[in-house]
């Protein structure tokens, strides 16, 4: 009998201790948080690559389309330093697959050839003068197969040169203040801790938009940097951040947990050997308290849409930003 009431109050101590710290309202993360929508309202569409389904991934042309015509709340995309100091938006560190360096050979060969690390063209060795030689809408194809942009002459007319992060900004500043922005500093080390001070600089001349940024990171040091130099830049959750609050969340131990990050930008599911779901209401509702935003990525199918919209996520990240204004177009 003795041992059952040690038991019992060993469970009970357990219990309130779970809803105590269940009770106690969490600190916000950051006090102000464009990126967080109102409850009730539609989630915010973000270009992923600026939307590369529907125009050549990172271009200008892209950026513009998406933000003047589909008008999308946030341009999603990863940034690289390049040899002579300018931040470019690209997915991967090297060119070839995205525009014609290589000359007029076909994607497949590109792809054969880049497998020998050697042969690819890297940002990071290549001037923005260099760059903007090519024609980064040479491997778009729409929706009929064709290559409607590969024999473009005018690149800078067209906007199929590779884009700058000061030239973005400049070009949606004045006529579109609102707009977002969510990117990925890429370079680790020495150009990771360049690449966040030439983007601090950038938005120096851009101050509107200093507080409509999120900045994430791969890179520990390049996190570390960002928290010790540039605190007032809002940040996303790095990998093992989002996972540690997830746990948290899932245990109900968010007392727990003492991020700072303003955006949690996860998938649908984690495959850990067994799959994870993270289209949870809990994970979003716990966020919201923090004043953390919650993004899903990368959502190109019209059903993920649906299901995410209904569980009242803040963001969807798409290739489609059309496919989705159309889905959220059903709901308005």
């Amino acid at each position: 009998m003795k041992a059952l009431k040690i038991i019992a109050i060993i469970l009970a101590v357990i219990t309130v201790f779970m809803l105590v710290i269940n009770l106690i309202p969490p600190k916000a993360n950051v006090e102000n948080n464009p990126f967080v929508v109102a409850e009730g309202e539609l989630p915010m569409i973000a270009a992923h690559r600026g939307g590369g389904d529907n125009n050549p991934e990172n271009t200008m042309l892209a950026f513009r389309e998406a933000v003047k015509t589909i008008g999308v709340d946030i341009i999603e995309s990863d940034l690289y330093l390049t040899k002579d100091g300018y931040l470019v938006y690209n997915h991967d560190s090297y060119i070839d697959e995205t525009c014609n360096v290589n000359g007029d050979i076909t994607l497949e060969e590109v792809e054969a050839l880049c497998e020998d690390k050697a042969n690819r063209h890297y940002i990071k060795d290549m001037t923005l003068a260099e760059l903007e030689q090519y024609n980064f809408g040479y491997y778009f194809e729409d929706e009929n197969g064709e290559r409607i942009h590969k024999d473009a002459v005018e690149l800078k007319e067209s906007g199929l040169q590779i884009a700058t992060v000061d030239k973005l900004f400049a070009e949606f500043y004045e006529s579109h203040p609102d707009l977002l922005f969510i990117v990925e500093i890429k370079n680790d080390g020495e150009l990771g801790y360049r690449a966040c001070e030439i983007l601090n600089a950038t938005l120096n001349q851009y101050p509107n938009y200093r507080d409509q940024i999120v900045v994430g990171t791969f890179h520990d040091e390049i996190e570390d940097e960002l928290k010790a130099k540039y605190p007032d830049l809002l940040r996303g959750a790095p990998t093992g951040t989002a996972a540690k609050f997830i746990i948290t969340q899932f245990l109900g131990v968010n007392i727990f947990d003492n991020s700072d990050f303003a955006c949690l930008q996860i998938p649908m599911s984690y495959d850990l050997g067994i799959e994870l779901n993270l289209t949870k209401k809990t994970i979003i509702k716990r966020a919201h308290k923090r004043n953390i935003a919650v993004q899903y990525w990368t959502i190109n199918d019209p059903d993920e849409m649906r299901e995410l919209i209904e569980l009242g996520c803040d963001c969807i990240m798409t290739d489609n930003p059309e496919l989705l204004k159309s889905v959220l177009d059903e709901y308005r």
